[in-house]
């Protein structure tokens, strides 16, 4: 008798040694795997670290643990040998006017013939700095103070008032502005010069001490020593100061 065709398939199958070989051919298709098992594993340990980051803090705040510090912080270390006295001397100066300045130094170093972006320095440099103008007392001569037989008048010789060294305060000046070619950057990675504002600083100095000679700084020193040496003699009974000033 001729059977359907689903009845002529075989439901089992035997083997080499005779165990049932189930035919799933019909059984359901397994599901497939969720792609998201290992993002959301990944949000775990992210979250979990996110958690202990909040935990240490909270303790840190309340002064359990040490207080936790960047590696890379910039730390600045300071091995500078202690100062050495090298000399003292008494002053007898008097310091009878200043005069501050400022001046814009501009230094060029280049080469004829040689393009400026090759080999080119220039800096433009503001420097600010004071000038003192003193009389010495320590070098009055004999006979430099002559009072009168009836000591009611007094008459001083003093020496010309000098203008002290330039003191350029670094803290108030600065470079405004420095070009440099190619070659010149390079050969300062490759062997720097520590020393090349030096020459700036120089010109700075030197253009404040000439003008400091032609500002009459001088003249006010001599105004200020008179009237200081006439209000001290005056106090201690002299009607007439006469202060005059002699050239070196």
């Amino acid at each position: 008798m001729a059977r359907d065709g689903d009845i002529n398939e075989p439901t089992s199958r035997f083997g080499d040694h005779g165990e049932v070989l189930t035919d799933r051919s019909d059984a359901p298709a397994e599901p497939p795997q969720q792609p998201g098992g290992a993002a959301r594993a990944l949000l775990w340990v992210l979250g979990a670290a996110a958690l202990a980051v909040v935990v240490l803090l909270g303790v840190q705040t309340t002064g359990i643990l040490p207080e936790f510090r960047n590696p890379f912080t910039k730390e600045q270390t300071d091995r500078s040998q202690p100062a050495l006295l090298e000399s003292m001397q008494d002053l007898s100066r008097y310091v009878a006017a200043e005069g501050n300045f400022q001046v814009v130094v501009d230094l060029e170093n280049d080469r004829r013939h040689v393009p400026d972006w090759l080999l080119n320095q220039r800096t433009l440099f503001v420097g600010s700095g004071s000038v003192e103008a003193y009389v010495d007392f320590g070098t009055l001569a004999e006979g430099a103070i002559v009072q009168s037989a009836d000591g009611k008048s007094v008459e001083i010789k003093l020496p010309s008032p000098q203008l002290a060294e330039t003191n350029l305060d670094l803290e108030k000046s600065y470079v405004f502005a420095e070009e440099r070619g190619l070659l010149n950057r390079v050969g300062e990675l490759i062997n720097g010069d520590p020393n090349r504002q030096q020459e700036v600083y120089r010109l700075a100095e030197d253009r404040i001490t000439a003008a400091a000679r032609e500002s009459g700084l001088a003249a006010r020193a001599e105004e200020n020593t008179r009237k200081m040496l006439e209000g001290l003699l005056r106090s201690l009974g002299f009607e007439q100061v006469t202060v005059t000033y002699i050239a070196p």
